[in-house]
């Protein structure tokens, strides 16, 4: 392993910018790494909804928060299966049985991740249970069942019955005519045992919950009813002249991973299209089913499914909790973080005026550094763009989508450009899981307007963060260019912890453009002088940086790694990193999400430390800081530390140039390494321990709120 990482190390295409890196025949001075130094990435994936959980547990977190932070659990979960367990899935149907990192083969950690992620489901349950619902009551909001409202109010809700709902209801018997109904990933299901009161013979049918129609039923004020309760009350509707023996609600999630040949599609479009039809058949990963099942039910449904027994998932009522966002969205700011308002950077609101800035204006004199979501998307990077379409000395205007919305006012900057008669290039990223159908829409918008779509390089997600405006400035042709680790949707930019660069840098624009070369074109650049790109140098990059903190600390230099990213499990890196740590470098690492580096192992990884900080924002930035003896280098951009940023996706860091800004980017890190800034611990054998408090009790500070009062 070791002289694979030299060799990459060796082989960097940036050296110019990384000082004095490693070469092969640079002694490493370390010892052999153990072969049970990664923790495993799938169960640290729940690891981190375990983290978000105890947000949703925390009496400190308001209330509504907490509700909407057990609705993100059960969105993470619903993901996680049908992705990672999926492909866990897959791997054991083929007979894959390559051992993971971690050491464990599909079967076993398939087995370890059913039980880790079930035993979190039911916790998140009896929390609803025991501790959310009295809470909402004592705040006069309450979820009941239908045996909890009264009469008048059942009245009332069975006339929205009649008029809303059962219109849309579509009861599916089975028997020898009509055979087991599909059953459709993430609905909610009512499975009903009916009897025929003449000849007592007994049946199954299937009532689908409406996805359509609000899950929670609004009564009045500040009272639901769930959907299903109200659907099972008047099953007597559905099956007229029959006895309702039995009903059980219950949920299916499948394989939604998508597979696409692109080398074997001659349009992508079309191929994608047909495969988002296929996605909903894929085979089955999890059964929920309400806890109150009988065994005959649990059983027709099990083999009609086609899931084992470890693959069911008994819960109480009700399943799905991401019905809980009906309840966060009722207007109780009492109830919630209080409201948060960006402001415009002070690079660009030093010089403002009763009328908007412009923005190119200002790059032109400086570079701006963006913290979002304490700067503001719209006066920043939103006004941008707005201002380059209709700037008539603006040429062309080139940009990457990975995830926005198709009102999304960057949509409607790059319709008004083409319109305004400038050459707009649009690298959109149609592959971009699970919001594949809206990209394909937007996508289509954009071509209509007269943008020019393209959809990247043949087998690679383009997921970095560009945007490039060319502009006649007199003199000269300038690139304007912004480069972020955050996607272009204002919406998340308001919930997105974020990094953003905009520069009118001569040198990153040539960059820039070259990349945007390499994403519509054939050009086979693969080197620049300020940008780490993958598949091409991300990777060997970051092993040339963390050799070379390894190498000062040998020489006796100053050295220090700071890490910032969502998840940390390309084992190249790791091991690079344990290598520096055992060559005396401090190592910090703040991970979001998955981590598969063991820290504080002796003789490995005694020097590295590893932190989660979770909160009212997703922290979602990744930032990557090298000492350098004095020297610092600080990178933002779109990796993550992970085996498909690194080698499956286009991604792009860039190297932060100014002065004042990597001084305030350190201030950062300074804080949020902070021992009085409370976070998630981990430890050598994977626990992660939350801490909020000092040794003496004192409470430990927010680095979000912290971060806002600073701003």
């Amino acid at each position: 392993m070791a002289d694979s990482v030299w060799a990459a190390a060796a082989d960097v295409t940036t050296a110019p910018v990384i000082p004095n890196p490693p070469t092969a025949d640079t002694p490493s001075g370390t010892t052999t790494l153990p072969k049970d130094r990664f923790l495993d990435r799938e169960l640290s994936w729940i690891q981190f909804n375990e983290r978000v959980m105890e947000l949703a547990e925390d009496p400190g977190v308001p209330l509504l928060e907490r509700a909407r932070f057990c609705a993100i659990v059960t969105s993470n979960l619903d993901e996680f299966f049908m992705v990672r367990v999926a492909g866990l899935r897959r791997r054991i149907a083929t007979g894959i049985a390559v051992r993971a990192a971690s050491g464990l083969l599909p079967r076993q950690l398939h087995a370890q991740v059913l039980e880790a992620a079930h035993r979190l489901q039911e916790r998140q349950a009896a929390w609803y249970r025991d501790t959310l619902l009295p809470a909402l009551r004592e705040e006069e909001i309450e979820v009941l069942t239908w045996s909890q409202i009264s009469d008048s109010e059942r009245a009332d809700v069975s006339r929205f019955f009649r008029t809303r709902v059962f219109p849309v209801l579509t009861p599916l018997a089975v028997d020898p005519s009509h055979p087991f109904p599909y059953i459709s990933g993430l609905s909610l299901n009512l499975a009903v045992l009916v009897r025929n009161p003449e000849t007592e013979t007994e049946m199954f049918a299937r009532v689908k919950v409406p996805p359509l129609l609000p899950r929670f039923v609004l009564l009045d004020g500040q009272r639901f009813l769930p959907l299903e309760e109200l659907i099972a009350a008047h099953l007597s509707d559905l099956f007229a002249g029959m006895e309702i023996v039995e009903h059980q609600t219950f949920r299916v999630t499948r394989n939604e991973d998508l597979e696409v040949e692109e080398d074997e599609a001659e349009n992508l479009l079309d191929a994608l299209e047909r495969e988002l039809t296929r996605r909903r058949f894929g085979p089955p990963v999890r059964l929920e089913v309400v806890d109150t099942i009988g065994d005959h039910m649990l059983e027709l449904i099990t083999g009609e499914v086609g899931v084992n027994e470890r693959e069911v998932f008994r819960l109480p009522a009700p399943l799905d909790l991401r019905a809980l966002n009906d309840v966060v969205a009722l207007e109780r700011d009492d109830l919630k973080y209080p409201r948060f308002v960006p402001r415009t950077s002070r690079e660009l609101s030093e010089q403002e005026t009763s009328s908007p800035i412009d923005v190119l204006d200002v790059m032109r004199e400086r570079d701006i550094l963006l913290h979002h979501p304490y700067h503001s998307f719209s006066t920043s990077v939103q006004r941008f763009l707005e201002q380059a379409a209709q700037d008539p000395h603006v040429l062309a205007i080139k940009q990457t989508l990975y995830r926005t919305s198709g009102d999304s006012p960057i949509v409607d900057a790059l319709i008004e450009a083409a319109e305004n008669g400038k050459q707009v290039l649009a690298i959109v990223e149609i592959k971009a899981r699970f919001d594949e159908e809206n990209n394909i829409l937007w996508a289509r918008k954009l071509e209509e307007a007269g943008v020019h779509v393209v959809y990247g390089v043949v087998g690679l997600k383009t997921h970095c963060k560009l945007s490039m405006v060319v502009r006649d400035d007199g003199d000269a042709l300038r690139r304007y260019c912004h480069i972020g680790t955050g996607n272009y949707h204002p919406r998340t930019a308001r919930v997105y912890e974020d990094f953003g660069l905009l520069t009118a840098s001569a040198s990153i624009g040539e960059d820039v453009a070259n990349l945007f070369n390499y994403l519509s074109g054939y050009s086979a650049q693969r080197q620049y002088a300020n940008l780490l790109v993958s598949p091409h140098s991300v990777r060997s990059g970051l092993v040339a940086a963390i050799e070379h903190e390894a190498a000062n600390a040998r020489a006796g230099k100053r050295a220090r790694i700071r890490l910032k990213c969502n998840a940390i499990v390309d084992e190249e890196v790791i091991d690079a990193l344990y290598r520096a740590s055992q060559a005396g470098v401090h190592v910090e690492l703040m991970v979001r999400g998955i981590c598969a580096l063991r820290p504080g192992v002796p003789g490995v990884s005694e020097n590295i430390r590893v932190r989660s900080v979770l909160g009212r924002f997703l922290e979602h930035s990744r930032v990557f800081e090298f000492l350098n003896d004095g020297e610092p280098q600080v990178w933002i951009g779109s990796a993550d530390v992970m085996h498909r940023n690194l080698d499956r996706r286009v991604e792009v860091l860039v190297r932060i140039k100014n002065a004042g800004h990597i001084r305030r980017m350190q201030a950062y890190l300074d804080r949020a390494f902070s021992e009085s800034v409370a976070a998630w611990w981990l430890d050598e054998v994977g626990v992660w321990t939350r801490r909020v408090a000092g040794a003496d009790g004192t409470p430990l500070s927010d680095l979000q709120e912290l971060t806002i009062s600073l701003r």
